[in-house]
């Protein structure tokens, strides 16, 4: 099978790219990136207009499967992640039973090869159950198919584990993610910790409940040597201190996600559980420093934290509601208004959705070399639309976002030469 793509601007970030030419696919490979590429055997694409870039990567995104398919599953998560650009995702072990083994990793590459419309990579527990006790046998799991290890959802509370977490993974060079949160400062906290929480009358969370946990666990890294990613950074404090820490050539690469660049605290009033996330939505001023760490390279990754809810999980009074959004189909647009509001320029925006996500987790993809998976993603930058959650793929519905006028959007997400995803 063929594909040629024309007529787009072709943005490869990885290789300084930028530039009017056509992308030829054969068969689930890249094989020539030109001007004028003829090949009438081909399926063709016309790509004005459109951006024609690397396959998006999501390394953070709860599928809920297996134990909780009723918010979403493999087959509805990826259908989502499609319909928003992306290629590939990296799903959290938060999962029934917790995927802790070599099991459950295979049991979700075998299903995501059945009916997933992007590429899945399982991220397995550190600790058995997420309990924090005891290591899982993260060897294993990676031989199975797992690309990282975390306890999302829950820190490792303990220093001693996390230090010989990180020696273990670092024997088989596998990154540890993050979940950085200091919960004897967190306590009955369910919203940031100031003015509005006051006002509505809610226990509040202290930011630095996230820098204290931020800082022990890049200075375990820094002292171990292993690699760490910290996830969904929320803080000025932890983007502060993940940036010296990188300066100080410390193996540390840090996410953020799109709600904390795009949202603030004030978004819970009226106590909207629609805005009730963990870690919560911040201040103007972490808003701004978070936009300050993607725009200088702090923090890498851009990654949506994809947290499915039902509909009877999130209407309910707000100390009660689960925690989460979803966010596969928003976050390309999102990311773009950082472009459209001179935040960062697009071809780092894009590197923080495809090559930033490959490098943390070691994952193939995020460039259109020559000869690699014809993952492409094609982006209509101009593309006008209203955020309706029941017209999205996500079997969930619970976003912030509803009604909100957004630009830009996939035109056609390709796996492995294969169009998973076409705009209607």
């Amino acid at each position: 099978m063929k594909i040629l793509i024309t007529n787009g601007r072709v943005l490869d970030p990885a290789h300084g790219i930028d530039g009017n030419f056509d992308v030829l696919i054969e068969n689930d490979r890249i094989s020539k990136i030109a001007a004028g590429i003829e090949a009438n055997d081909a399926e063709r694409i016309d790509a004005k207009g459109c951006l024609v870039v690397p396959g998006l990567i999501d390394i953070h995104v709860h599928l809920r499967d297996p134990g909780f398919e009723y918010k979403e599953d493999i087959e509805s998560g990826t259908r989502a992640a499609a319909a928003g650009g992306f290629t590939a995702v990296a799903c959290m072990p938060n999962t029934s039973p917790v995927n802790d083994n070599k099991v459950t990793t295979q049991y979700i590459k075998q299903k995501a090869a059945e009916v997933g419309h992007t590429k899945v990579y399982p991220v397995g527990a550190i600790t058995k159950g997420l309990k924090g006790e005891s290591l899982a046998e993260m060897g294993d799991m990676k031989c199975a198919g797992c690309v990282a290890a975390t306890d999302d959802g829950h820190p490792v509370a303990n220093g001693e584990i996390m230090r010989r977490a990180l020696e273990y993974a670092k024997s088989f060079d596998l990154p540890l993610i993050s979940h950085a949160e200091d919960l004897s400062l967190v306590g009955d906290g369910v919203m940031n910790d100031g003015f509005v929480a006051t006002e509505l009358g809610l226990r509040g969370i202290p930011w630095v409940a996230e820098v204290a946990a931020v800082a022990r666990d890049v200075m375990l890294a820094e002292y171990t040597g292993a690699r760490l990613h910290v996830a969904h950074v929320s803080t000025r404090g932890a983007v502060e201190f993940i940036r010296a820490a990188k300066a100080r050539g410390v193996r540390v690469t840090a996410e953020t996600a799109p709600h904390y660049f795009t949202l603030t605290e004030d978004a819970v009033r009226g106590y909207n559980t629609q805005a009730k996330m963990n870690p919560p939505l911040r201040t103007s001023d972490d808003l701004a420093a978070i936009r300050d760490g993607l725009a200088d390279g702090t923090l890498s990754v851009i990654a949506t934290d994809h947290a499915p809810h039902h509909p009877d999980e999130k209407n309910v009074e707000f100390n009660l509601a689960y925690n989460g959004i979803i966010g596969l189909e928003t976050a390309l647009p999102l990311t773009l208004r950082l472009v459209e509001e001179g935040v960062m320029p697009l071809s780092d925006a894009i590197a923080c959705l495809t090559i930033g996500p490959a490098r943390a987790l070691s994952l193939p993809g995020g460039t259109l070399e020559v000869g690699r998976p014809a993952d492409v993603t094609i982006i209509d930058p101009e593309a006008k639309w209203t955020m309706d959650p029941e017209a999205g793929q996500s079997r969930s519905k619970n976003t912030p976002f509803e009604g909100w006028k957004l630009k830009g959007l996939a035109a056609f997400t390709i796996v492995d030469g294969r169009i998973t995803h076409r705009r209607s």
